[in-house]
């Protein structure tokens, strides 16, 4: 299927690159609206939680009590007892359409002292938006009130929650541009260093790009079905470029090897687009799979997060199968044009040198003769790395995702430091009551319950705010971090205080949504597991008829997985290099990404085993030597692992220079964890644990052998001669068809 495919695309080349241009060329006009018509960072809570059945009753007649936006007005030489400050605020808060708000508070509309800061040269207005629908609130916010309450002579900055989301939003859309200018040029000039011609290390790059381009077509179109948060801009796109551009170097690379055997060019593309094209396919369906596990949960922030990438890997698999086989096509025997005169490093290319030579095969074969010692020792060293996570303090994305000197930070750092009370730290209790709430029996019941509550530690302030039919609204004040422990104890006895007899109490707003989130993600993250140990068994068995080697895959990405989290504990909590990334540690990290960073990384993991587990199958079906086999086979898949590793490190390196905070956290973790699966397990921990399983590696038991001999997928390269001498990516002799090794001749290391 996939050569006839190849054949297709390579004959009808023409038209799949102009369709491929005319496509990208309306997915960037299409796709740049993509940045406006997602629902910023709402979508982070549990929807089936109380806190999120209490804001659904507060979404009805008895109605919110919050305050979304916060308007800060500073005056280097007046005070709030000054006349000219009163007029400027008052005029600014005419200039919102009263249509837009429930309620507007001032200092002089209120007469609070909480309004004003210690120094009384800055106020507020306070305002509670008309929706109780967050999306709704961002956009009446850009079209009402953002940068329309500015006065001359007064420094006016806007916070609170929608603001944060619209200052999300405008950086993600600075972020993407500002990564991708970084990132093309070093992905060229890396492909051009790896395949020592231009015409070769271009055609990966044209395929990721048009994959990076037209995947906010993709996102706007699945964005018409299920709402998508704005973080998936970028974690999507650049997820797409990493994994076309190392899908593109699989393929090229197998091109360059088919030509190099002799082949005709049309042939050379059949039979590369059906053993690499299946390569790719398979890959990009494990990732698939693994991604759909994040819809174990139902925050709506990762299903669209799984929705939407997965929606994006398979448009990334997509464009490799249709697009490159017409690129090495209209390319041929040119793929290797255009060479440059790079210094070479050493007595001979990596290319050239026999398997029995290479540096990987080398030290697989040092590493086999202590594996217990190097499996016991590089497993305390990666666990040890991951110590740091013990000590996790987890929270959720709100203003202190943003760089210090953003508006939202600003206000949120000024509340905090210079105001009796921060509006915007308030619990909400529904109490929904077995008669009128408003009857006298009930309000004295209310009156006990709000006493109660105030009574619990950290709460500061309850009273009865609203009434309507059978249910009332308390409304609570605390002065703590939402984020901290205190917060959490607060909740903890919020809800063991006893209720009215006969009635339900819902909690909401921020520390109790933030519990009920962290109860979520704790309750389901064992499914996750389970189902990614599933996914990663099946895959693999699928390939290899194997039962160990998924044990063996899924233990050591364990350990991958160990020192990434460890890291970013040590980095984002702890404040370690947090000068040098530029943020502000708060002592807490965001709990949704390591779910995401989980997914990702199996997903990426499992590609990375199945090639060089198959270069390993491939020799040991021909020696039966479980020792050599290793040791050829790491050599053989060492160095496209390692440049397929390095590239996808520059793209995704591109979240570390993120603006917001959880966005440099994904960035970090995906860096560390390939890194570490690329080097320490790919290059020391398989063969150490491969050399312990011996000729075991490859059983299972005689019902599952047979089972997978008549259904069973094993990794085909399609049957392709070993290429000769010199023929690898930038070898010298990659372009003369009539070059043959001979059956004498030694084994040569594939770049493969």
């Amino acid at each position: 299927m996939f050569a006839a495919l190849g054949r297709t695309a390579a004959r009808r080349r023409w038209t799949v690159v102009v369709g491929a241009v005319l496509f990208v060329a309306l997915s960037g006009f299409w796709g740049a609206g993509a940045f406006g018509s997602f629902g910023g960072g709402a979508g982070f809570d549990d929807p089936y939680s109380e806190s999120a059945q209490a804001n659904e009753i507060l979404a009805g007649p008895l109605g919110r009590s919050a305050t979304d936006v916060v308007v800060m007005f500073t005056s280097p030489d007046r005070t709030v007892d000054d006349p000219a400050f009163e007029a400027a605020v008052t005029e600014a808060a005419a200039r919102i359409p009263e249509s837009s708000y429930t309620r507007l508070d001032t200092y002089w509309s209120t007469g609070s002292p909480d309004l004003v800061s210690a120094d009384r040269q800055s106020t507020y207005i306070g305002l509670q938006l008309a929706s109780p629908e967050e999306t709704d609130n961002v956009v009446i916010y850009q079209e009402t009130i953002e940068d329309r309450l500015d006065v001359e002579g007064y420094e006016v900055l806007y916070g609170g929650l929608v603001p944060v989301n619209e200052q999300v939003n405008a950086l993600t859309g600075q972020d993407l541009v500002r990564a991708e200018m970084v990132s093309i040029p070093i992905l060229l000039i890396l492909l051009v260093i790896i395949f020592r011609s231009l015409v070769a290390a271009s055609i990966p790059l044209i395929v990721g790009t048009v994959v990076a381009v037209g995947s906010l077509a993709v996102l706007r179109v699945v964005g018409f079905f299920y709402p998508v948060s704005t973080f998936s801009i970028n974690v999507v796109t650049l997820l797409g470029l990493g994994l076309a551009i190392d899908y593109g170097l699989l393929v090229v690379n197998r091109f360059r090897e088919e030509l190099a055997a002799g082949r005709p060019v049309d042939e050379a593309v059949e039979r590369t687009m059906g053993s690499a094209g299946r390569t790719v396919t398979f890959s990009g369906i494990a990732i698939a799979l693994t991604l759909i596990g994040l819809l174990i949960f139902p925050s709506r922030f990762l299903v669209s997060m799984a929705v939407a990438i997965v929606s994006v890997v398979l448009f990334a698999v997509v464009a490799v199968l249709l697009l490159l086989p017409a690129l090495l096509r209209f390319a041929g025997h040119r793929i290797n044009s255009l060479r440059l005169p790079l210094p070479r490093f050493g007595r001979r290319d990596a290319e050239t040198v026999p398997v029995q030579e290479g540096g990987w095969y080398r030290t697989a074969k040092v590493i086999m003769r202590r594996p217990v010692a190097v499996t016991v020792g590089l497993t305390i060293l990666l666990l040890g790395a991951g110590a740091p996570l013990l000590g996790a303090q987890w929270g959720r994305p709100s203003d202190w995702v943003l760089p210090a000197d953003v508006d939202a930070r600003v206000v949120d750092d000024m509340l905090d430091n210079d105001f009796v009370r921060d509006p915007t730290e308030i619990v909400t209790a529904v109490v929904q009551l077995p008669g009128a709430a408003d009857s006298p029996q009930s309000t004295a019941a209310l009156e006990e319950f709000a006493a109660r509550l105030d009574q619990v530690p950290g709460v500061d302030g309850a009273a009865i705010t609203a009434t309507e039919g059978d249910l009332a609204r308390l409304t609570l004040g605390y002065a703590m971090d939402p984020q901290s422990d205190e917060a959490a104890e607060m909740v903890r006895g919020l809800r063991a205080a006893a209720p009215p007899e006969g009635a339900t109490v819902r909690f909401t707003n921020y520390p109790v949504s933030l519990a009920d989130m962290l109860s979520m993600l704790g309750d389901r993250l064992p499914l996750l597991v389970l189902y990614i140990s599933v996914i990663s068994f099946v895959v693999l068995f699928m390939a290899f008829g194997s039962v160990l080697i998924p044990i063996q895959s899924l233990l050591l990405n364990v350990l991958s997985l160990s020192a990434a989290f460890g890291t970013i504990a040590l980095i984002f909590q702890y404040g370690f290099l947090s000068d040098v990334l530029g943020f502000v540690p708060e002592g807490f990290m965001d709990a949704n990404m390591p779910m995401l960073i989980l997914v990702i990384i199996f997903g990426l993991a499992m590609d990375y085993q199945v090639f060089t587990l198959s270069r390993i199958r491939e020799n040991w079906e021909a020696t039966h030597d479980p020792v050599e086999s290793v040791a050829v086979g790491i050599q053989q898949s060492g160095r496209i692992i390692s440049s397929a590793a390095v590239l996808f490190v520059v793209v995704v390196g591109g979240f570390i220079l993120s603006n917001i905070t959880f966005m440099m956290m994904i960035g970090v973790g995906l860096v560390i964890a390939v890194v570490v699966d690329a080097t320490i397990v790919r290059g020391l921990l398989v063969p150490a644990t491969m050399r312990l399983l011996g000729d075991r590696a490859w059983w299972a038991p005689a019902p599952l052998a047979r089972w997978w001999r008549r259904w069973g997928v094993p990794e085909s390269h399609g049957g392709p001669p070993v290429p000769p001498l010199g023929s690898g990516p930038g070898a010298p002799g990659a372009q003369n068809p009539r070059h043959h090794r001979h059956d004498s001749e030694p084994v040569r290391a594939s770049a493969e």
